[in-house]
């Protein structure tokens, strides 16, 4: 919502969830919630996902009823945002802003399936990119 206020202009850029009666939802109720459910997520090649992941297709666990909301994907993409996983009908699972330090969004909880021996591919690249942000600033 940050980046459709800020980079598209979009004052009144809101999400479902928490002002449902927005006039420009920008995160919009998904037409079936996918609480509870695990699904196939195709990562986009040449990507931030791409690079961390090293798969073309990955397995993810959901605990949601909202994504980001279609009618509004062309112009976040037009603006430098990126959807770099997509599920089975090519809708947005993980945007990304590559010109940004470490801008990965997800409609899945990595978490929910990561653990202090064997972590996230998405949370590891996290840790990894704030331990380098981190060193470049001493």
């Amino acid at each position: 919502m940050e980046f459709a206020r800020n980079v598209l202009g979009l004052e009144d850029a809101d999400h479902a969830e928490t002002s449902p009666g927005g006039t420009c939802l920008v995160i919009s109720p998904l037409t079936c919630s996918l609480v509870g459910q695990r699904q196939n997520v195709a990562i986009v090649p040449g990507t931030r996902a791409a690079a961390l992941y090293r798969a073309a297709n990955v397995t993810e666990p959901y605990y949601c009823n909202y994504g980001l909301n279609p009618d509004y994907r062309g112009r976040l993409e037009a603006a430098g945002m990126v959807t770099s996983g997509v599920g089975d009908a090519g809708e947005a699972r993980i945007v990304e802003l590559p010109a940004h330090p470490f801008f990965l969004g997800t409609l899945f909880v990595p978490q929910a399936r990561s653990t202090a021996t064997d972590p996230h591919p998405l949370i590891a690249g996290f840790a990894a990119a704030a331990a380098a942000r981190r060193s470049a600033r001493r």
